[in-house]
Protein backbone atom coordinates (compact mmCIF):
# COMPACT_ATOMS: atom_id res chain seq x y z
CA UNK A 1 0.00 0.00 0.00
CA UNK A 2 1.46 3.26 -0.73
CA UNK A 3 1.41 6.36 2.17
CA UNK A 4 1.84 9.70 0.74
CA UNK A 5 3.80 11.55 3.77
CA UNK A 6 2.68 15.07 2.50
CA UNK A 7 1.47 16.40 -1.39
CA UNK A 8 5.19 15.78 -2.48
CA UNK A 9 6.52 13.25 -0.96
CA UNK A 10 5.55 10.18 -1.94
CA UNK A 11 6.62 6.68 0.83
CA UNK A 12 5.97 3.18 -0.96
CA UNK A 13 7.11 0.13 0.67
CA UNK A 14 10.34 -1.89 -0.89
CA UNK A 15 9.22 -4.90 -2.85
CA UNK A 16 10.08 -8.04 -1.05
CA UNK A 17 12.11 -9.98 -3.57
CA UNK A 18 11.30 -13.92 -3.78
CA UNK A 19 14.55 -15.10 -4.80
CA UNK A 20 18.13 -13.21 -5.21
CA UNK A 21 17.34 -13.60 -9.04
CA UNK A 22 13.88 -12.47 -8.93
CA UNK A 23 14.78 -9.22 -7.17
CA UNK A 24 14.51 -5.89 -9.03
CA UNK A 25 17.75 -4.88 -8.99
CA UNK A 26 16.66 -1.47 -10.25
CA UNK A 27 15.03 -1.03 -6.62
CA UNK A 28 17.96 -2.40 -4.60
CA UNK A 29 20.80 -0.41 -6.99
CA UNK A 30 18.24 2.57 -5.37
CA UNK A 31 19.11 1.45 -2.21
CA UNK A 32 22.85 0.67 -2.33
CA UNK A 33 23.05 3.51 -3.69
CA UNK A 34 21.48 5.63 -1.21
CA UNK A 35 23.40 3.69 1.56
CA UNK A 36 26.73 4.43 0.63
CA UNK A 37 26.32 8.25 0.00
CA UNK A 38 24.70 8.58 2.84
CA UNK A 39 27.78 6.74 4.71
CA UNK A 40 30.38 8.64 2.73
CA UNK A 41 28.75 12.46 3.86
CA UNK A 42 28.40 11.30 6.89
CA UNK A 43 31.63 9.59 7.92
CA UNK A 44 33.69 11.24 5.67
CA UNK A 45 35.16 8.31 3.85
CA UNK A 46 33.77 5.10 1.93
CA UNK A 47 34.76 2.43 4.28
CA UNK A 48 30.81 0.55 4.23
CA UNK A 49 30.26 0.63 0.39
CA UNK A 50 27.65 -2.09 -0.03
CA UNK A 51 27.09 -3.45 -3.57
CA UNK A 52 23.42 -3.67 -4.52
CA UNK A 53 23.81 -7.75 -4.45
CA UNK A 54 24.16 -7.87 -0.55
CA UNK A 55 21.45 -6.55 0.30
CA UNK A 56 19.42 -8.61 -1.76
CA UNK A 57 20.67 -11.72 -0.35
CA UNK A 58 20.29 -10.42 2.86
CA UNK A 59 16.83 -9.08 2.08
CA UNK A 60 16.13 -12.68 0.91
CA UNK A 61 17.26 -15.08 3.31
CA UNK A 62 14.43 -14.40 5.98
CA UNK A 63 14.77 -17.74 8.45
CA UNK A 64 16.31 -15.85 11.25
CA UNK A 65 15.42 -11.96 10.82
CA UNK A 66 13.28 -10.22 8.22
CA UNK A 67 14.21 -7.21 6.14
CA UNK A 68 11.36 -4.25 5.23
CA UNK A 69 11.60 -0.98 4.05
CA UNK A 70 10.32 2.11 2.05
CA UNK A 71 11.40 4.36 -0.28
CA UNK A 72 10.85 8.14 -0.17
CA UNK A 73 10.07 9.57 -4.10
CA UNK A 74 9.59 13.62 -4.83
CA UNK A 75 8.91 14.46 -7.65
CA UNK A 76 9.32 10.57 -9.47
CA UNK A 77 12.93 10.77 -8.42
CA UNK A 78 13.74 8.71 -5.29
CA UNK A 79 15.24 10.69 -3.09
CA UNK A 80 15.23 8.26 0.30
CA UNK A 81 14.94 5.03 1.89
CA UNK A 82 14.82 3.43 5.22
CA UNK A 83 15.30 -0.33 6.09
CA UNK A 84 14.30 -2.28 9.24
CA UNK A 85 15.59 -5.30 9.80
CA UNK A 86 13.52 -7.37 12.98
CA UNK A 87 15.42 -10.31 14.33
CA UNK A 88 13.62 -13.76 14.68
CA UNK A 89 15.38 -14.94 18.00
CA UNK A 90 12.42 -16.12 21.11
CA UNK A 91 11.01 -13.30 22.81
CA UNK A 92 13.25 -10.09 20.50
CA UNK A 93 11.16 -7.23 20.94
CA UNK A 94 13.12 -5.08 18.21
CA UNK A 95 13.49 -3.37 15.36
CA UNK A 96 16.77 -1.87 14.25
CA UNK A 97 16.55 0.23 10.87
CA UNK A 98 18.43 2.79 8.31
CA UNK A 99 17.68 5.71 7.06
CA UNK A 100 19.35 6.98 4.32
CA UNK A 101 19.25 10.51 1.99
CA UNK A 102 20.52 12.30 -0.43
CA UNK A 103 22.85 14.31 1.38
CA UNK A 104 21.67 17.54 0.02
CA UNK A 105 18.05 16.77 0.56
CA UNK A 106 18.25 16.88 4.66
CA UNK A 107 15.73 19.24 6.01
CA UNK A 108 13.18 19.08 3.26
CA UNK A 109 10.84 16.86 5.29
CA UNK A 110 12.20 13.41 3.71
CA UNK A 111 14.10 12.14 6.40
CA UNK A 112 10.46 12.34 9.03
CA UNK A 113 8.72 10.97 6.23
CA UNK A 114 11.20 7.85 6.12
CA UNK A 115 11.52 7.80 10.25
CA UNK A 116 7.62 8.13 10.49
CA UNK A 117 7.00 5.17 8.12
CA UNK A 118 9.45 3.05 10.12
CA UNK A 119 7.94 3.72 13.41
CA UNK A 120 4.57 2.99 12.16
CA UNK A 121 5.99 -0.53 11.20
CA UNK A 122 7.26 -1.36 14.48
CA UNK A 123 3.87 -0.67 15.99
CA UNK A 124 2.25 -2.79 13.33
CA UNK A 125 4.83 -5.60 13.89
CA UNK A 126 4.13 -5.46 18.27
CA UNK A 127 8.13 -4.21 18.06
CA UNK A 128 8.14 -1.48 21.22
CA UNK A 129 12.00 -0.86 20.79
CA UNK A 130 13.61 0.88 17.83
CA UNK A 131 17.18 0.96 17.43
CA UNK A 132 19.50 2.64 15.12
CA UNK A 133 22.78 3.68 14.51
CA UNK A 134 24.03 7.43 13.63
CA UNK A 135 27.65 7.78 11.62
CA UNK A 136 29.76 10.79 12.53
CA UNK A 137 33.03 12.09 11.05
CA UNK A 138 35.63 12.51 13.74
CA UNK A 139 37.21 15.91 15.35
CA UNK A 140 34.16 17.44 15.25
CA UNK A 141 33.98 20.88 17.13
CA UNK A 142 31.15 22.88 19.29
CA UNK A 143 28.94 20.65 21.84
CA UNK A 144 28.42 16.82 22.47
CA UNK A 145 26.59 14.17 23.88
CA UNK A 146 28.40 11.91 26.24
CA UNK A 147 27.09 8.44 25.90
CA UNK A 148 25.67 7.39 29.37
CA UNK A 149 28.51 4.21 29.51
CA UNK A 150 30.98 6.92 30.38
CA UNK A 151 33.46 6.37 27.46
CA UNK A 152 32.86 8.53 24.06
CA UNK A 153 30.01 11.10 22.77
CA UNK A 154 28.46 12.46 19.39
CA UNK A 155 28.54 15.93 17.76
CA UNK A 156 25.42 17.62 19.32
CA UNK A 157 25.10 19.49 16.00
CA UNK A 158 24.98 17.01 13.90
CA UNK A 159 21.70 16.35 11.78
CA UNK A 160 21.51 12.67 12.29
CA UNK A 161 21.75 14.09 16.18
CA UNK A 162 19.29 16.53 15.90
CA UNK A 163 17.16 13.89 13.93
CA UNK A 164 17.25 11.53 17.32
CA UNK A 165 16.57 13.74 19.77
CA UNK A 166 14.25 15.47 18.01
CA UNK A 167 11.78 12.40 17.88
CA UNK A 168 12.39 11.35 21.10
CA UNK A 169 15.52 8.34 20.76
CA UNK A 170 18.27 8.37 23.28
CA UNK A 171 21.87 7.83 22.84
CA UNK A 172 22.55 4.71 24.77
CA UNK A 173 26.47 3.79 23.22
CA UNK A 174 29.35 5.08 21.11
CA UNK A 175 31.11 2.98 19.08
CA UNK A 176 34.64 3.97 17.55
CA UNK A 177 35.14 3.02 13.83
CA UNK A 178 38.80 2.26 13.71
CA UNK A 179 41.36 1.24 10.53
CA UNK A 180 44.68 -0.79 9.99
CA UNK A 181 45.96 0.06 6.79
CA UNK A 182 47.02 -3.57 5.11
CA UNK A 183 49.82 -2.07 3.23
CA UNK A 184 52.32 -1.28 6.47
CA UNK A 185 54.39 -3.23 8.17
CA UNK A 186 52.76 -6.53 9.66
CA UNK A 187 56.09 -7.56 11.90
CA UNK A 188 55.13 -6.24 15.09
CA UNK A 189 51.62 -7.70 14.49
CA UNK A 190 53.68 -10.98 14.05
CA UNK A 191 55.42 -10.53 17.36
CA UNK A 192 52.02 -9.69 19.56
CA UNK A 193 50.84 -13.23 17.88
CA UNK A 194 53.99 -14.83 19.06
CA UNK A 195 53.40 -13.04 22.39
CA UNK A 196 50.27 -13.93 23.16
CA UNK A 197 50.28 -17.46 22.18
CA UNK A 198 53.10 -17.32 25.06
CA UNK A 199 50.58 -15.81 27.01
CA UNK A 200 47.72 -18.47 26.33
CA UNK A 201 49.81 -21.15 27.30
CA UNK A 202 49.33 -25.06 26.46
CA UNK A 203 45.94 -24.96 27.05
CA UNK A 204 45.31 -23.07 23.73
CA UNK A 205 45.54 -23.37 20.18
CA UNK A 206 44.91 -21.74 16.94
CA UNK A 207 42.64 -23.19 14.10
CA UNK A 208 41.34 -20.74 10.92
CA UNK A 209 39.72 -20.89 7.95
CA UNK A 210 37.72 -19.20 5.05
CA UNK A 211 34.32 -20.09 4.71
CA UNK A 212 32.31 -22.81 4.55
CA UNK A 213 33.27 -23.57 8.89
CA UNK A 214 34.50 -27.18 8.93
CA UNK A 215 31.91 -29.81 9.95
CA UNK A 216 34.11 -30.46 13.40
CA UNK A 217 34.08 -26.67 14.33
CA UNK A 218 30.75 -25.79 13.13
CA UNK A 219 28.74 -26.26 16.40
CA UNK A 220 31.30 -24.56 18.68
CA UNK A 221 31.61 -22.00 16.84
CA UNK A 222 28.04 -21.08 16.87
CA UNK A 223 27.73 -21.36 20.47
CA UNK A 224 30.91 -18.56 20.58
CA UNK A 225 28.89 -16.62 17.97
CA UNK A 226 25.71 -16.53 19.99
CA UNK A 227 27.63 -15.64 23.98
CA UNK A 228 28.66 -12.34 21.81
CA UNK A 229 25.20 -11.36 22.07
CA UNK A 230 25.63 -11.95 26.11
CA UNK A 231 29.40 -10.89 26.81
CA UNK A 232 29.59 -8.11 24.33
CA UNK A 233 29.62 -4.43 25.99
CA UNK A 234 26.00 -2.71 25.09
CA UNK A 235 25.59 0.09 27.80
CA UNK A 236 21.57 -0.06 28.25
CA UNK A 237 21.04 -0.58 24.43
CA UNK A 238 18.70 -3.73 24.23
CA UNK A 239 20.49 -7.05 22.33
CA UNK A 240 18.24 -10.06 23.12
CA UNK A 241 20.23 -13.17 23.09
CA UNK A 242 20.65 -14.94 19.62
CA UNK A 243 19.92 -18.49 19.07
CA UNK A 244 22.82 -19.66 16.81
CA UNK A 245 23.08 -23.10 16.05
CA UNK A 246 25.74 -25.42 13.63
CA UNK A 247 22.41 -24.70 10.63
CA UNK A 248 22.25 -21.05 11.17
CA UNK A 249 26.45 -20.78 10.98
CA UNK A 250 25.44 -23.49 7.73
CA UNK A 251 22.74 -20.19 6.44
CA UNK A 252 25.08 -17.37 6.90
CA UNK A 253 27.79 -19.44 5.15
CA UNK A 254 25.45 -19.76 1.95
CA UNK A 255 23.96 -16.17 2.19
CA UNK A 256 27.82 -15.00 2.33
CA UNK A 257 28.78 -17.11 -0.81
CA UNK A 258 25.58 -15.58 -2.54
CA UNK A 259 26.67 -12.23 -1.60
CA UNK A 260 30.04 -12.54 -3.11
CA UNK A 261 31.52 -12.17 0.30
CA UNK A 262 34.89 -14.23 1.46
CA UNK A 263 35.20 -14.25 5.20
CA UNK A 264 38.39 -15.66 7.24
CA UNK A 265 37.69 -17.06 10.79
CA UNK A 266 40.40 -17.61 13.62
CA UNK A 267 39.09 -19.21 17.04
CA UNK A 268 40.97 -20.79 19.98
CA UNK A 269 40.45 -23.60 21.21
CA UNK A 270 40.49 -24.31 24.45
CA UNK A 271 42.54 -27.82 24.23
CA UNK A 272 41.27 -29.60 27.49
CA UNK A 273 37.48 -29.36 26.76
CA UNK A 274 38.08 -28.50 22.80
CA UNK A 275 35.41 -26.07 23.25
CA UNK A 276 35.98 -22.61 21.05
CA UNK A 277 36.45 -20.17 23.99
CA UNK A 278 37.58 -17.16 21.03
CA UNK A 279 37.21 -16.06 17.93
CA UNK A 280 36.97 -13.50 14.98
CA UNK A 281 35.84 -12.57 11.47
CA UNK A 282 37.53 -10.87 8.32
CA UNK A 283 35.03 -10.34 5.25
CA UNK A 284 35.77 -8.51 1.70
CA UNK A 285 33.43 -8.32 -0.76
CA UNK A 286 33.94 -9.30 -4.85
CA UNK A 287 35.37 -6.06 -5.21
CA UNK A 288 39.15 -6.95 -3.76
CA UNK A 289 39.96 -3.52 -3.32
CA UNK A 290 37.68 -2.54 -1.29
CA UNK A 291 37.87 -2.40 2.81
CA UNK A 292 37.56 -5.76 4.46
CA UNK A 293 34.86 -5.67 7.27
CA UNK A 294 36.01 -6.79 10.92
CA UNK A 295 32.76 -8.53 11.59
CA UNK A 296 32.25 -10.10 15.53
CA UNK A 297 35.13 -10.79 17.90
CA UNK A 298 35.01 -12.31 21.36
CA UNK A 299 36.72 -13.86 23.98
CA UNK A 300 34.31 -15.66 26.28
CA UNK A 301 33.92 -14.86 29.75
CA UNK A 302 35.39 -17.65 31.15
CA UNK A 303 38.66 -18.15 29.05
CA UNK A 304 39.12 -14.10 29.60
CA UNK A 305 42.61 -12.78 30.61
CA UNK A 306 44.74 -15.18 28.83
CA UNK A 307 45.40 -12.50 25.46
CA UNK A 308 43.06 -14.79 23.31
CA UNK A 309 41.60 -11.80 21.91
CA UNK A 310 44.73 -10.71 20.44
CA UNK A 311 46.00 -14.08 19.58
CA UNK A 312 43.08 -14.74 17.14
CA UNK A 313 42.90 -11.20 15.85
CA UNK A 314 46.57 -11.20 14.72
CA UNK A 315 46.68 -15.12 13.52
CA UNK A 316 43.68 -13.59 10.94
CA UNK A 317 45.11 -10.76 10.19
CA UNK A 318 48.53 -11.95 9.39
CA UNK A 319 46.99 -14.81 7.09
CA UNK A 320 44.65 -12.49 5.50
CA UNK A 321 47.26 -10.49 3.82
CA UNK A 322 47.40 -13.47 1.75
CA UNK A 323 43.31 -13.89 0.89
CA UNK A 324 42.97 -10.48 0.38
CA UNK A 325 46.29 -9.11 -1.01
CA UNK A 326 44.74 -5.84 -2.31
CA UNK A 327 42.70 -4.45 0.28
CA UNK A 328 43.70 -1.45 1.62
CA UNK A 329 42.32 -1.72 5.24
CA UNK A 330 40.54 -3.60 7.64
CA UNK A 331 37.76 -1.98 9.45
CA UNK A 332 36.00 -2.53 12.88
CA UNK A 333 33.65 -1.19 15.33
CA UNK A 334 33.86 -1.22 19.62
CA UNK A 335 32.56 0.17 21.85
CA UNK A 336 34.51 3.13 23.48
CA UNK A 337 34.28 1.66 26.66
CA UNK A 338 35.79 -1.84 25.63
CA UNK A 339 39.17 -0.24 26.66
CA UNK A 340 40.61 -4.00 26.61
CA UNK A 341 40.19 -4.48 22.81
CA UNK A 342 40.64 -0.81 21.75
CA UNK A 343 44.35 -0.99 23.51
CA UNK A 344 44.63 -4.23 21.42
CA UNK A 345 43.74 -2.77 18.46
CA UNK A 346 45.56 0.58 18.98
CA UNK A 347 48.48 -1.40 19.76
CA UNK A 348 48.30 -3.07 16.46
CA UNK A 349 48.22 0.41 14.57
CA UNK A 350 44.23 1.15 14.04
CA UNK A 351 43.16 4.57 13.89
CA UNK A 352 40.24 6.24 14.63
CA UNK A 353 38.14 6.62 11.37
CA UNK A 354 34.71 7.79 12.25
CA UNK A 355 31.96 7.07 15.38
CA UNK A 356 28.82 5.92 15.80
CA UNK A 357 26.26 6.69 17.74
CA UNK A 358 23.39 3.98 19.04
CA UNK A 359 19.91 5.37 19.60
CA UNK A 360 16.96 3.77 20.91
CA UNK A 361 13.19 4.53 21.80
CA UNK A 362 10.10 2.36 22.64
CA UNK A 363 7.11 3.17 21.28
CA UNK A 364 4.60 0.98 23.10
CA UNK A 365 4.49 -2.59 24.51
CA UNK A 366 3.17 -5.37 22.79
Amino acid sequence: MTVVADASIEVTPVPDPPSVAGADLRVFAELARLANASCRHDAGHDHFDRPALELITRWVDRADRVHSGVLARRGGVTVGAAVAVMPLDDGAPNVEFDIWLEPNRWGEGIEESLLAAIERKAVELGRPVLQTFTIHRPGASGESIASPTGSGSVPAGDRQTRLMLDHGYVLQQVERNSVLDLAGDMAPIARMRDAAATAAGPDYRVVTWTTPTPDEHLEGYAYAISRLSTDAPTGDFVWPEEEWDGARVRRRDANSADAGLTIGVAVAIHIPTGAVAAYTELAIGEDPRSATRQWGTLVLREHRGRRLGTLVKCENLLRWTAIAPDSPRVSTFNAEENRYMLDVNEAMGFVPASYAGAWQKTVGGR
